[in-house]
């Protein structure tokens, strides 16, 4: 997507900073410029677990939860939800990682599929009000889970500046969204900023069906959903 003058279009990234310099990267490989708007803040917490305990899995929803694990663990096989929080597994040293290519309910089939309830508890680390439904279907299975918090989110009051100015001036083509709670907090900073109709002119691109619900109160151009929940058909939703 290029405008009249053959620039890059503008895109909306709304991931946390900390997950918003890789979906940069990947959008100027694409001919996009990157605008950051983060709509979450992620706040770590420490992860309390006995120094003996060792379990045979450890699940995680997100890459936000890596960060809590401790060192010792590194050597536990690791359940990751999607590609990408492998691939930051692997990077902070876990050794025994699995992708479950997609999803909560990906990542159970996975855990369901490859581990046995009998080989000892696992853990999953989440963010505060996830996971839940999670631990509940895996202890269904006759698994024995202990959920940890891992980290939690809060919502960004207001666009930064650069964002704002950009909507304004109608320079931003489209807005990313990986997930309900990042489309409801930017949906709560437009309406803020007084640019409610500036969703007019974006293509707003959600992560899943629940993330392009939580975009339905502003009147976005479309609002498209990626086929898999990842940020590679994400970005494909931009071609």
């Amino acid at each position: 997507m290029t405008g009249v003058t053959g620039a890059p279009r503008s895109v909306l990234v709304t991931r946390p900073d900390a997950d918003a310099a890789d979906t940069a990267r990947r959008l100027q490989t694409l001919g996009f410029m990157a605008v950051a708007a983060p709509a979450l803040r992620i706040e770590q917490r420490q992860m309390r677990l006995s120094g003996t305990f060792r379990p045979q899995a450890i699940l995680v929803t997100s890459g936000n939860a890596l960060a809590s694990l401790p060192a010792t663990l590194h050597g536990v096989p690791l359940l990751a939800v999607g590609d990408a929080t492998a691939r930051k597994a692997g990077a902070l040293g876990f050794a025994a990682i699995r992708s479950a290519r997609g999803d909560a309910g990906d990542l159970a089939r996975l855990a369901s599929e490859t581990l046995i309830p009998a080989a000892g508890a696992l853990l999953l680390a989440s963010g505060a009000g996830q996971g839940v439904s999670l631990a509940a279907g895996l202890r269904k299975h006759g698994f024995r889970v202990l959920h940890r918090l891992a980290y939690a989110t809060r919502p960004v009051p207001a666009l930064p500046e650069p964002a704002r100015r950009a909507l304004q001036a109608g320079l931003v083509e489209a807005a990313l969204f990986f997930s309900a709670a990042s489309a409801r907090a930017t949906v709560a900073q437009f309406r803020r900023a007084g640019l409610p109709d500036a969703a007019r002119g974006v293509t707003a691109v959600a992560i899943s069906a629940a993330t392009a619900a939580a975009l339905a109160p502003l009147p976005w151009r479309s609002i498209r959903v990626a086929s898999n929940p990842d940020q590679d058909e994400l970005l494909a939703c931009l071609r």
